[in-house]
């Protein structure tokens, strides 16, 4: 089952033609389809170096090519102030052999997706991710603002998303207490500066060995962002003890914490429901994060 109804399909031999055409000095290499609950690109792996992402939703090639461009340059950006590895773009590919969209390739990263070693338990790695979120927060904004684009502006402008989330929840969530929640959080002021933000700290996104963070991926939304954005991976990624621990290394004051809570809210939301049946993995996902939340307010 496809996860949007518009969906893209890609396979191994459309990459395997497109590599071959397109980037003739990494022919040959092996095609391997990941499994991923990704939800936004299809994954390969290209030989044992190299990733490559196809958009899994049609899209005007101009403007794909250009969404693709600036997450390179975000990506690209990144790379020069995390203090742990990340993806580096690599190339960007054309349309071709029947997939219609431009596509990129970047540098692959070994290790473990948070979702399948769970880390939410480990003190240390909560230090660990609240020193890649301080690296980010130190990075220069060189005047730049929130673009608008997502979360990280205004809590009210997505008012109009939680009320479709809210009415797809019935019968799938406690939507009165969760409406009352909403009601709370998109009071929250907004009182600090952008800052530079990773803007998707999620499980999926999140490399992990053991109990430490090994690496970042799905860097492209890099940018400036409320401060409190990145404060989502307290929800989505940790147990209380090592909520905590990440909340006093950052030195967050109530209101940030409560915003960062409101963000991861707001995006928990949308999973549960959206993707209910498509990708179950995500859903339960926000299922958790959700609780984790509640059992916060009690």
């Amino acid at each position: 089952m496809t996860m949007h109804a518009d969906q893209v399909d890609v396979t191994s031999e459309i990459v395997e033609t497109l590599i071959r055409e397109q980037f003739p000095q990494w022919s040959g290499r092996a095609i391997q389809p990941l499994s991923s609950t990704g939800t936004v690109h299809a994954i390969f792996r290209i030989g044992n170096d190299l990733s490559a992402r196809f958009p899994l939703r049609p899209a005007d090639a101009a403007e794909v090519l250009a969404v693709l461009e600036r997450e390179a340059r975000a990506s690209a950006e990144l790379a020069q102030v995390s203090r742990f590895p990340v993806p580096e773009p690599v190339a960007l590919g054309r349309p071709g052999a029947g997939y219609p969209m431009p596509w990129s390739v970047q540098t692959w990263l070994p290790g473990t997706v948070a979702l399948d070693a769970d880390p939410s338990g480990s003190d240390p790695f909560a230090e660990d991710l609240a020193a890649f979120i301080a690296s980010l927060r130190d990075a220069e904004t060189r005047g730049r603002v929130f673009d608008g684009d997502n979360r990280g502006g205004v809590l009210t402008h997505h008012d109009d998303w939680m009320t479709q989330c809210f009415q797809e929840s019935e019968g799938l969530l406690d939507v009165p207490r969760l409406r009352e929640l909403w009601s709370h959080f998109r009071q929250l002021p907004r009182t600090a500066a952008d800052v530079m933000s990773h803007s998707d700290l999620i499980p999926g996104n999140v490399l992990v060995a053991g109990d430490r963070l090994t690496g970042v991926l799905d860097t492209g939304g890099f940018g400036p962002a409320d401060p409190a954005l990145d404060l989502v991976s307290a929800w989505h990624l940790l147990q209380p003890g090592p909520r905590d621990v990440l909340r006093r290394t950052l030195a967050c004051d109530d209101l940030e914490w409560e915003r960062g809570k409101a963000w991861a809210f707001e995006q928990a939301m949308g999973l549960v429901w959206y993707y209910a049946e498509t990708n179950p993995t995500m859903s339960s996902m926000g299922r958790r994060t959700l609780d984790r939340i509640l059992e916060s307010m009690d």
